[in-house]
């Protein structure tokens, strides 16, 4: 009964897999391959790498990409809220003003604490 309801799901997942594979391998085996050097180095933007491709970064670019990830879940829960808008009514409103209280303070933390600086 379940299996009949996913079996169209399966058999796209399926052939999307199947052509996948089919076109890489096609790729590969009819593709060109003239390998030279200048094709065989490594680079990056267009440019020959300078030292090893390994390198520390700095806090300052995960704590944004925190922040960023944490306003991106903001507008997810944000979404549905606005849908049922009008069906929650005064309670939801006040709901959704703690929520928004809690990530302004947040936002205001990490402000303070200046992780927003960039240097």
């Amino acid at each position: 009964m379940i299996a009949e309801q996913y079996l169209p799901v399966l058999m796209l997942i399926g052939l999307a897999l199947g052509l996948g594979g089919m076109f890489t391998l096609l790729a590969i085996m009819l593709g060109p391959k003239r390998p030279t050097d200048v094709k065989r180095m490594p680079f990056e933007s267009g440019m020959p790498t300078e030292g090893s491709g390994f390198r520390r970064y700095h806090v300052r670019f995960y704590l944004v990409a925190m922040i960023f990830l944490i306003f991106d879940v903001e507008v997810i829960f944000l979404y549905p809220w606005a849908v049922q808008f009008r069906n929650l009514g005064l309670f939801g409103f006040g709901e959704l003003m703690v929520f928004l209280a809690v990530l302004v303070l947040g936002l205001v933390y990490a402000w303070k604490k200046g992780a927003l600086e960039w240097e």
